[in-house]
């Protein structure tokens, strides 16, 4: 009698996990998510990385200057939602725009390698030639940016020059710029954003402390990634630790403190610079410009730091050198403004 033959048994494969990425839905955004997602799958080959687009508050309405917008989160609201709901495991943000304090419930689980942090002076086309720095601009050349931190900081060094704001993604604002009805001579962008969309060329000159005619601070956390997560969410915690960069987290801990110090509920005009110059210290320089570009405070310290602990008091300890040499004076101006026109406009946001 014949054995009937075995018949083979099929196990249903075992289903990857799934991480949900929530990121803006602008280019830029969904570049560096791209760029998060393609690191973790270097480490995590078993895990699947799901990249889901959402639009901002800002990215909705592209015509209200950045500074018009009321409150913080601009960029990050519904996102969050997004993250305390279950429908998204971790967002990829630019770190710039992340508040410095964030709902119960979530953190700034990782922060990974940062691109360059600086602002960049870009000139119409045409004008290249004859405008190569931010000093050469003539009386009246029309700047375009939507930041109050670069309208204040060109302002207390080239008074001479004009401000219009400018919205819109990279392409869009350097497609403004360019036109051949532009009154723009020049903008003021981030280098990260232009060298993570491959369009460096168009960069004329890169402004920081120490550029000749240069002399800005960048934003707290420019040039830097903020992944944000579910306090709880041990095992996506777990997941991001390879792919953060310490000596990157720890300035950038640094910066958020001094922006945290001194908010007091208001945003502010705030420029920073960060810089490992030996082994474990960290220089940090700070300034807060009023509006007009009349008045400023400066504050630089240098420090041994070695943990995010020690970077938050850092932190703290340059806000208050800052509000000793005159920043509470601007912040007071600034909350007075904010109340007598509670019902007529809204507080500025800096970039």
């Amino acid at each position: 009698m014949s054995t009937p033959a075995t018949q083979p048994v099929i196990t249903p494969a075992a289903s990857k996990p799934v991480i949900r990425v929530g990121t803006r839905k602008s280019a830029l955004a969904l570049k560096q998510a791209e760029y998060v997602v393609s690191e973790l799958r270097k480490q995590h080959p078993t895990v699947d990385f799901e990249i889901r687009g959402m639009d901002s508050t800002a990215d909705k309405d592209k015509v209200t200057a950045l500074y018009k917008f009321g409150g913080k989160g601009l960029w990050t609201n519904e996102l969050e939602a997004g993250l305390r709901a279950g429908a998204l495991d971790i967002i990829v943000h630019s770190l710039k725009d992340m508040p410095t304090s964030l709902p119960d419930g979530l953190i700034l689980a990782c922060v990974p390698p940062r691109e360059d942090a600086r602002d960049v002076f870009v000139v119409k086309k045409g004008l290249e030639d004859k405008y190569k720095t931010l000093a050469d601009l003539p009386p009246g050349a029309v700047v375009g940016t939507s930041s109050v931190r670069r309208m204040a900081q060109i302002k207390r060094r080239y008074p001479h020059l004009r401000f219009k704001d400018m919205r819109g993604n990279i392409d869009t604002r350097v497609k403004k710029l360019d036109a051949e009805d532009s009154e723009f001579s020049a903008l003021i962008l981030a280098a990260a954003g232009l060298l993570r969309m491959g369009v460096d060329a168009r960069i004329s000159q890169y402004l920081d402390s120490t550029t000749e005619g240069g002399g800005m601070l960048h934003a707290v956390g420019q040039g830097g990634l903020g992944i944000e997560a579910r306090a709880d969410d041990q095992k996506t915690l777990d997941l991001l630790k390879g792919i953060e960069s310490t000596e990157v987290r720890i300035a950038c801990e640094a910066e958020r403190s001094v922006m945290r110090t001194l908010e007091g509920g208001c945003s502010i005009p705030i420029g920073v610079e960060t810089q490992w110059v030996g082994d474990n210290k960290l220089r940090l320089t700070a300034t807060v410009v009023n509006v007009e570009g009349t008045e400023a405070a400066d504050a630089e310290e240098t420090e041994d730091i070695k943990t995010i602990d020690e970077a938050i008091e850092f932190g703290k300890r340059v806000a208050q050198k800052l509000t000793d040499n005159g920043a509470q004076k601007i912040l007071d101006v600034i909350n007075a403004d904010r109340e007598a026109n509670r019902d007529k406009a809204e507080p500025w946001v800096p970039a």
